[in-house]
């Protein structure tokens, strides 16, 4: 039975998402502020995190940044707010949450976004070979990436993006089925949020002035060659 820990301060939001989480068959731990949030993650780790923003003692992005900064790099963080600005959106998948959805939102969405991120985590957690992309090499297994001698740390989204554009070497992908695989079609960040994450793993893979492996393609999508 999947753990989620719920962290709202809205009594009423956070009692209706423990008792339809707890319905729906989920195991389900209910907190109204970051600090028992962080303690209850580190005492009973949960299998994903629905977390809002606005909370009374740091915010929501403060508690996804130690949540990250405590070493679980996979645990979805599903960021739960009213906030519904693009800047928003960006800063909250900065600092490391896996998806985003904005209240009023329908029960069955959130389900649905719920179980496209644990699906996600177990297949992540299936064994694969390595691929191998000039000196690019990433292990699916432990999902550890190295670029020549060096590791590269990576955040779960971006391995998952660099992942299918690595399975997918020479070939190029749409914007639109990146977006699909990676985010879903009825992910609210909005297809624009490719190219933050292009930029990230841009910088973090051509660190020490290794050449760029994956190039735009004007008006279509990427491409990721030696």
């Amino acid at each position: 039975m999947p753990k989620i820990l719920v962290v709202d301060d809205e009594p009423q939001i956070n009692d209706f998402l423990r008792r339809g989480l707890t319905y729906k068959g989920f195991d389900v731990a209910a907190v109204s502020n970051g600090e028992d949030a962080l303690n209850s993650a580190r005492d009973y780790p949960p299998d994903l995190v629905v977390l809002d923003i606005m909370l009374p003692d740091m915010t929501g992005y403060e508690v996804c940044r130690r949540l990250r900064a405590s070493g679980d790099r996979n645990l979805p963080i599903l960021m739960l707010t009213a906030r519904d600005a693009l800047t928003d959106k960006i800063s909250g998948l900065d600092c490391g949450a896996d998806d985003y959805i904005t209240k009023p939102f329908a029960f069955e969405e959130l389900l649905a976004r719920i179980r496209a991120n644990l699906r996600r985590v177990e297949h992540q957690n299936r064994p694969n070979r390595k691929l191998e992309v000039g000196d690019l090499v990433i292990d699916p297994a432990i999902r550890e990436v190295r670029r020549g001698d060096r590791l590269v740390e990576l955040t779960s989204r971006e391995f998952d993006l660099l992942e299918l554009l690595t399975r997918h070497q020479g070939q190029v992908l749409t914007k639109e089925i990146i977006f699909e695989r990676i985010w879903g079609y009825d992910n609210e960040s909005g297809i624009e949020v490719i190219k933050v994450y292009i930029n990230y793993l841009r910088s973090k893979l051509n660190a020490g002035g290794k050449p760029d492996m994956i190039h735009s393609v004007r008006g279509i999508g990427y491409i990721l060659k030696p």
